[in-house]
């Protein structure tokens, strides 16, 4: 077998340049929304190019926590992010099994009509969403975010799990079960350890639909004490005005829990945890 052959030094180089310069594409505009925070007198344009801008100061960040409602909006977030992603990952985990292990009737005609949810905006699926939740009385509360989120984030999240529990030798589960383990322990013991980077995915995926999303909660939600971070931070914007300084200062805490989870759960980010369990 042929091997791959090995960049040169100038080849690394190059890629190295180019990496940085995408990086570097992707993170100023980071830098700025953190810059205009800074300014002083909710300014959003300037002559200089400093990311620490002249006069910096972070009364931005002050008003956002001491004046403004901003911890009841995370706290809002967070409830329904943390609901989303527990039922997302453990009807993902369960059904995705399901479609992966087992035969039964309905089970294509199922897996084309989850996949076929996403061929459609969310838009399209306001309307019934609305109609249904208020007719289980779901409609301007934590549980209508939830059963829509979850909804929305399930059919992408159940064929990635059935993806990844396809790669997983069977012939473990067949080992498993011989020695006497249960159906249910196969699958707790044996299955989801194994699964665990697709666990990982489908959790960030399920938390991430929640914690940004905002059309769906602004036609849910009216109750401004249960607003979420996304209406919250629209509230900063009126039809003369924008406060600048505050969007900025809360966009730049809103992206700050996804950053940190991203960066405890990255080395699970990493799949092919099951290469070398079976001996061929």
């Amino acid at each position: 077998m042929r091997k791959p052959r090995e960049l040169s030094k100038g080849g690394y180089c190059v890629a190295y340049i180019v990496l940085c310069l995408f990086s570097l594409f992707a993170i100023y505009p980071i830098l700025r929304v953190f810059a205009i925070s800074l300014r002083p007198g909710d300014r959003l344009l300037s002559k200089s190019l400093a990311l620490i801008p002249e006069n910096a100061t972070l009364n931005m960040y002050v008003r956002l926590f001491v004046d403004e409602p901003f911890l009841q909006w995370m706290g809002n977030s967070i409830i329904v992010s943390a609901c989303v992603t527990i039922v997302g990952v453990g009807l993902a985990a369960t059904a995705g099994y399901a479609f992966s292990r087992y035969k039964f009737v309905g089970r294509d005609s199922a897996m084309i009509g989850l996949i076929t949810t996403q061929m459609f905006p969310v838009t399209m699926l306001l309307l019934p969403l609305f109609i249904l939740l208020i007719a289980i009385k779901a409609y301007d509360n934590y549980l209508g975010l939830i059963i829509a989120y979850s909804a929305t984030a399930l059919p992408f999240t159940i064929w990635q799990m059935k993806g990844y529990y396809d790669t997983i030798p069977y012939s473990l589960e067949e080992a498993a079960r011989i020695d006497g383990c249960s159906e249910f322990g196969i699958f707790w013991r044996i299955v989801l350890p194994l699964a665990a980077p697709a666990l990982v995915i489908t959790a960030l995926f399920s938390f991430m639909t929640a914690w940004s999303e905002y059309l769906v909660a602004a036609v849910l939600i009216q109750d401004q004490t249960l607003f979420t971070l996304p209406l919250g931070l629209k509230t900063f914007q009126s039809n003369m005005e924008v406060s600048w300084g505050l969007y900025s200062a809360g966009a730049v805490v809103v992206s700050i829990p996804v950053v940190v989870l991203f960066l405890l759960l990255s080395r699970w980010l990493v799949s092919g945890l099951t290469l070398g369990s079976v001996k061929g």
